[in-house]
């Protein structure tokens, strides 16, 4: 790399360090149950991810956004090109409930040869520990066996804390799952997450953004099994085992609404997947895959009011009509990032579609300042939410031109093929 360019890097990536400023987020004017975003947040995918507010670039014959949007954090991007289309506090760093089960799932899934769908495991009750008060459970019982294949038809479908924890044990252990879903999130250049329990119950410093969660969709919707899980409707899980009987079945119902079309919600055309989640402090979250038109769209949405009943899959729907209606009318305001090792290892060309070496110092600081702020998080027990602040700059930024080191299609399978059944 040229001396001038180095220079111009170096300079410029402390510059943006330096205005990165960690500050608690505060109650909106007038409101002190409403937080309102910090001012700076993570520029990752591009310097208009970091602001705070709406930021969409509508093009001639662009609609505009719905008006009924009321998530504190949103997005909606191209899953294949990976073109953020629109956000509202994408970098926004806000607890995900069980979200963040995508990134636990993405994580074991990657290692098949540790976890086979075959693989059956009896149980015990050291297993079911540690779980919070009022978790989601599928249903499972110490001493009877269940596959992985079971397991993980529980994590999706029933988002079953009870299933995330026995999966964890048989991964090795909650401290040791919780590390691996950090570092995979930290591969994914996730940096605004910080994971403390692997079924994304609410803790104290647990928190992730709508960018994160896209990434992880994102991420995760690469692998097969990952795409059968997240898109199976219905399903038949172990029972009960009484002597001399066949064991017992019971049948289970995916909580996303909008794939099954549960509770009075209308089942999204071309939905397939991924994950939805509601804690006390998270509120309701969701993130969702839907194709049309040859067109594979993302949307995320964080915590939405609570004066329309499912606020959270209407304004989802909503935004995914205007993600297909806008498409090639608005200019991206960001992009969803690939993850580093597709930047930097394997021969990738670290100068021209990566980072360089300059930029990884600087992506380094940032994290630093990443876990500094990490650690000043907190969840309010006000029921407000405590949020972990701070900034990275400097990652995929090539300062000398301006131009976002990302890469512009990142292949995604057809996952319809694994479209759940109406």
């Amino acid at each position: 790399m040229p001396a001038l360019k180095k220079a111009a890097l170096a300079v410029t990536s402390a510059a943006l360090l330096s205005a990165f400023v960690v500050t608690p987020a505060s109650a909106a004017d007038g409101d002190d149950d409403a937080p309102k975003p910090p001012a700076t947040m993570s520029q990752i995918g591009g310097a208009q991810l970091g602001r705070s507010g709406t930021q969409v670039n509508l093009g001639p014959g662009a609609p505009v956004l719905p008006k009924e949007l009321t998530g504190r954090s949103w997005m909606v991007s191209d899953a294949e090109t990976g073109e953020v289309l629109a956000a509202h506090n994408a970098h926004w760093r806000l607890p995900p409930a069980s979200t963040l089960k995508m990134l636990f799932a993405d994580t074991l899934l990657g290692d098949p040869a540790l976890l086979p769908k075959t693989r059956e495991y009896t149980v015990k009750d050291e297993d079911l520990a540690g779980m919070g008060e009022g978790s989601s459970l599928v249903g499972i019982k110490e001493d009877l066996s269940y596959t992985v294949h079971d397991l993980w038809l529980g994590v999706f479908l029933r988002s079953g804390n009870d299933a995330v924890h026995v999966l964890s044990s048989m991964y090795g252990g909650v401290p040791k799952t919780v590390q691996a879903m950090q570092d995979r999130a930290e591969e994914l250049q996730a940096l605004d997450t910080n994971v403390v329990s692997p079924d994304g119950y609410d803790a104290p410093e647990q928190v992730s953004s709508a960018y994160d969660l896209s990434l992880f969709a994102r991420d995760g919707l690469q692998n097969a099994d990952f795409r059968e899980y997240c898109s199976t409707s219905t399903a038949q899980f172990p029972g009960e085992q009484k002597k001399g009987k066949k064991r017992e079945t019971f049948g289970i119902q995916n909580t996303n609404r909008l794939l099954t079309g549960a509770d009075g919600v209308t089942a999204y055309k071309g939905i397939a997947g991924v994950k939805n989640g509601y804690t006390t402090h998270a509120g309701n979250t969701f993130t969702g895959v839907a194709e049309r038109g040859g067109k594979v769209l993302l949307v995320t949405v964080m915590h939405p009011a609570d004066d329309e009943t499912h606020a959270v899959y209407k304004e989802a729907a909503r935004l995914l009509d205007w993600g297909f209606a806008a498409t090639g009318k608005v200019t991206p305001v960001g992009e969803l990032v690939p993850p580093k090792s597709a930047v930097t290892g394997d021969g990738a060309d670290t100068e021209g579609a990566g980072k360089g070496a300059e930029a990884e110092k600087a992506d380094e600081g940032g994290r630093g300042a990443d876990k500094a702020a990490r650690a000043a998080a907190a969840t309010d027990s006000s029921g407000g939410v405590g949020i972990a602040l701070g900034i990275v700059g400097g990652v995929l930024v090539l300062l000398a031109g301006g131009v976002f080191l990302v890469n512009r299609r990142w292949p995604l399978p057809d996952l319809m093929r694994r479209r759940s059944r109406p």
